[in-house]
C-alpha cells in the first residue's frame, strides 16, 4: 500500500511538471503572438547626424549608409514591442572623403577596433500622446542606457490582415555627447572648433517579411 501511495505521488509530480511546462510555453506563445516582426527598408530609411562647428556658426551633417534594424511591433500594447539595431561604423559619410577617413581613425570612431554601433531596447512605453524608448546604446566600446522620444508616422499595408492599417514609419531625434563614449578629439589650434553634442536624426520605413513561398 505504501508503495502505491509513493507511486501515485511520483506520477502526480510528473503530471504537475508537464502541466507547468505546457502552461509556460502557452504563456510565452501568447506574449509573442501579438507582436508583428518587422524589418527596416534601409534603401528608404536614414541614420543621420549633425555636428556643430565653430561654436555653432556652421554644421557638418552626415549619415551611416549601412545599418540593420529589426522590430517586433505590438500595436495593441506598445510595451511588448522591441527594437534591435546595428550600424557599420565605417559606413560614415559626410560628403568629404578626407574627413570621412579621419573620422574612421582612432581619433574618432576607431572603426578597426570598434566596427559596429548598436542599440537594443529594454523598455518602450506610451506617455500621453508621446512614445518613449529606453535601451542600451553601444559606441566606441562604451555602452550606456539612453532614453529618447520617438514618433510613429503613417501606415502601410498589413499583409497578414490584407489591409492598410499597420504603422510603419518611425522617426526620432536625440542628442548624444560624444565625450560620454570616449570620443574626445579636439584640434590643437582650436580646441572648441568641433562640438561635443551630436544631433542624431532617425527616419525608418518598416516592412513585414514576405511570406515564404
Amino acid at each position: 500500500m505504501g508503495l502505491k501511495i509513493r507511486s501515485y505521488r511520483f506520477e502526480g509530480e510528473i503530471m504537475l511538471k508537464k502541466l507547468f511546462s505546457i502552461v509556460l510555453v502557452a504563456m510565452l506563445w501568447l506574449t509573442a503572438y501579438g507582436a508583428t516582426p518587422l524589418s527596416v527598408d534601409t534603401a528608404h530609411s536614414n541614420v543621420g547626424f549633425s555636428v556643430p562647428i565653430a561654436g555653432g556658426l556652421a554644421q557638418v551633417t552626415g549619415k551611416f549608409s549601412q545599418f540593420s534594424v529589426n522590430l517586433s511591433f505590438d500595436e495593441k500594447d506598445i510595451a511588448n514591442s522591441t527594437v534591435e539595431a546595428t550600424i557599420k561604423a565605417d559606413s560614415i559619410s559626410t560628403g568629404i572623403a578626407a574627413r570621412d577617413n579621419h573620422l574612421k581613425t582612432a581619433d574618432f570612431f576607431d572603426v578597426a577596433k570598434y566596427p559596429e554601433i548598436s542599440f537594443k531596447s529594454k523598455k518602450i512605453e506610451k506617455k500621453g500622446k508621446s512614445y518613449m524608448m529606453t535601451g542600451d546604446f553601444s559606441m566606441h566600446g562604451v555602452a550606456k542606457e539612453i532614453t529618447f522620444p520617438f514618433a510613429m508616422v503613417g501606415n502601410c499595408y498589413d499583409r497578414k490582415a490584407q489591409k492598410t492599417t499597420l504603422p510603419c514609419g518611425f522617426s526620432a531625434n536625440l542628442k548624444l555627447d560624444r565625450r560620454d563614449y570616449g570620443i574626445t578629439y579636439a584640434r590643437k589650434d582650436n580646441a572648441d572648433f568641433i562640438g561635443n553634442v551630436i544631433d542624431v536624426n532617425l527616419n525608418m520605413l518598416a516592412v513585414q517579411p514576405r511570406p515564404a513561398k
